[in-house]
């Protein structure tokens, strides 16, 4: 069973070879999409039609416009507008006079087909890796697209290529979206990744035709996994001369996993006998995943296969895009041509390359060999090989895909930071690199002397103000290096704040210790010498009649202008303090005077005191 992507994608490709692709539209499902009459003078009688085959014969159903969702403009040439596309939007439309005679939608037939996002899961180099990219399931008429990326559900980049930028690892919890600039309310299904093995790697999608494969509503979740390896293994059967085929792949299959098989590059029902002699070449595939062309007897068909079918190259650098071929009886292909297919791009059709100054063809025994000097962003493309004088009649099969890319400097959290926190800064590209790759980081156009080997990452933990400045990067052996970025850091608010204080409190203490003994110094000496005073102004009998007359007052008197605190402090170090018992006597400790009395007077005072 072929799945729903696959036919779209190939029935898209089947118009582009055969001609019609040049006016084959491919819009995004949910968005509107507008259909131009092909008549040179439309005339009022124009009307629109979907044009299907029934019974061999070819029928002609009239469009009507609705005012909301299909409208017709005669003030537009008669341009029909579609909103909102269905899946069910996928037909053959044509524009006719109804007054012709002849067979109207001869000419001027448009193709549409509707596409939905979805994230592609691909097998990296590295074992436990993989890479995403940003897939519809035909290429997009609409040009340039700008893509979008998000990363549970936050927003975290756009990029001209449809590749994440990153190799991703086992992460359960985190989900990856992609969406097109302009579009961004159709974004593709939520995918995670998890279960990353050498030989297999789960995916589970939040919903989409990836789910619908699995007989079940496209708006439920399904996981599927997907293996690293897929080939097509060729067994005998009891029957002498015919052969068997089976699609195995690297780790057991589920009912989960749609298979695809192809015939000389043709989509084919599951082969059940092939017989020896067959001069045909066949593969199969699970989703987006491809195995290699397999022939039944090498020296008896014509296949075509790729060494890398994704790679990722610097804009600047070479690149070398292999493949390797069979010819069949040993025949030796007088044609051997590489042509470059821009996906994005339908009406620019597929443009065969020719052997330039800075693209070169090698061929050595069954391999041919494409490379391309000096690298610019308008070499992203696909490459298909193609052998043979019927080459340019077969359908395309997949190809290789390149995705040439440049540098760019990326701070994490954010280009302006505060001291102290962690920066994380990245030579970032628009694809991951296949290669592993030395990098040379600069400040301020100097070279960072790092001791440890520098990779795409640089990590400034803690940032200080001395980090300061534009930085850059390059990949070594490449001369071109990426734009200067600035990073600028902030001091901490709170520090210049603390210098404020601290600088204020180296004032205000010492003033205030300076001030506090003063005053504790005046409020000892203070009694005694008023105490002094009053009584070298009073004689002794007025002293009597003031003790005698208001005894309550002196009492007050004293106690106010003696007082021992509790505490103990430097200002107070050197008196010794009184017993407890003693605390009540301490006032008349203080106040000792000899006045010219008689020893009754004396008597008299001393028993008043003492009440």
């Amino acid at each position: 069973m072929l799945s729903a992507g696959a036919e779209c994608v190939f029935m898209g490709l089947f118009l582009y070879i055969s001609g019609v692709g040049a006016k084959s539209i491919c819009a995004l499902k949910g968005s509107s999409v507008d259909l131009h009459c092909s008549a040179q003078l439309p005339k009022s009688s124009m009307k629109w039609f979907t044009v299907r085959w029934e019974d061999n014969k070819k029928v002609q159903d009239q469009i009507f416009a609705d005012g909301k969702r299909v409208n017709i403009s005669e003030e537009s040439d008669f341009t029909i507008t579609i909103n909102d596309l269905r899946e069910s939007d996928k037909n053959t439309y044509c524009c006719s006079d109804v007054d012709d005679k002849r067979d109207k939608c001869q000419r001027g037939v448009i193709q549409l087909l509707v596409a939905d996002l979805q994230v592609k899961v691909f097998p990296a180099t590295g074992e436990k890796t993989v890479s995403l990219m940003c897939s519809s399931s035909c290429p997009l008429t609409e040009s340039p697209v700008v893509y979008i990326w998000y990363k549970n559900t936050d927003f975290l980049y756009q990029d001209s290529s449809p590749w994440y930028q990153e190799l991703i690892s086992s992460e359960e919890s985190v989900t990856y979206s992609c969406a097109l600039k302009g579009y961004e309310h159709l974004r593709a299904p939520e995918v995670s990744v998890a279960s990353l093995t050498s030989a297999c790697f789960t995916v589970t999608y939040a919903k989409g035709r990836m789910c619908s494969n699995q007989q079940r509503p496209e708006d439920e979740p399904c996981s599927i996994t997907y293996p690293r390896e897929v080939q097509v293994h060729v067994q005998k059967t009891k029957v002498r001369g015919h052969f068997k085929l089976a699609c195995k792949t690297s780790c057991p299959q589920t009912e989960a996993q749609t298979i695809t098989w192809y015939k000389n590059r043709r989509l084919e029902q599951e082969p059940q006998s092939v017989l020896s002699s067959s001069p045909v070449s066949y593969s199969c595939a699970v989703e987006h995943l491809f195995s290699d062309e397999v022939c039944i007897q090498d020296q008896n068909c014509s296949r075509v296969n790729y060494v890398n079918r994704r790679i990722c190259a610097l804009q600047g650098s070479s690149v070398n895009i292999s493949s390797e071929y069979s010819d069949p009886f040993y025949q030796q292909w007088k044609f051997k041509l590489w042509y470059k297919n821009r996906r994005s791009d339908m009406a620019a059709g597929e443009e065969l390359i020719t052997n330039t100054d800075p693209i070169k063809f090698h061929g050595v025994m069954n391999s041919h060999i494409l490379t391309i000097n000096k690298l610019n962003k308008n070499d992203s493309a696909e490459y298909i090989f193609r052998i043979g004088s019927d080459a340019g009649k077969w359908p395309a099969a997949p190809g290789v895909t390149l995705v040439v890319t440049d540098l760019k400097v990326k701070f994490s959290p954010s280009e302006e930071v505060t001291e102290g926190q962690r920066v994380t800064l990245t030579c970032r590209t628009s694809c991951p690199l296949t290669d592993n790759m030395n990098y040379i980081w600069y400040l301020n156009n100097q070279p960072l002397n790092l001791t440890k080997t520098q990779s795409k990452y640089l990590v400034l933990d803690p940032v200080s103000s001395e980090h300061t400045g534009n930085y850059s990067c390059k990949v070594k052996m490449l001369q071109k290096s990426s734009r200067q970025k600035m990073l600028t850091v902030q001091r901490r608010k709170w520090t210049q704040a603390v210098i404020g204080i601290v600088a204020l409190l180296l004032v205000i203490i010492p003033t205030s210790i300076f001030l506090w003994i003063r005053r504790k110094m005046t409020s000892i000496q203070s009694p005694r010498t008023e105490t002094s005073v009053n009584l070298e102004e009073i004689s002794p009998g007025h002293m009597y009649d003031d003790i005698s007359a208001q005894p309550i007052e002196e009492d007050d008197i004293l106690y106010s202008s003696v007082q021992l605190p509790n505490n103990r402090d430097a200002l107070y170090s050197q008196i010794q303090p009184h017993q407890p018992q003693e605390e009540e006597q301490s006032p008349y400790a203080v106040v000792r005077f000899t006045p010219k009395t008689t020893p009754e007077q004396t008597s008299v005072i001393t028993n008043k005191l003492a009440c």
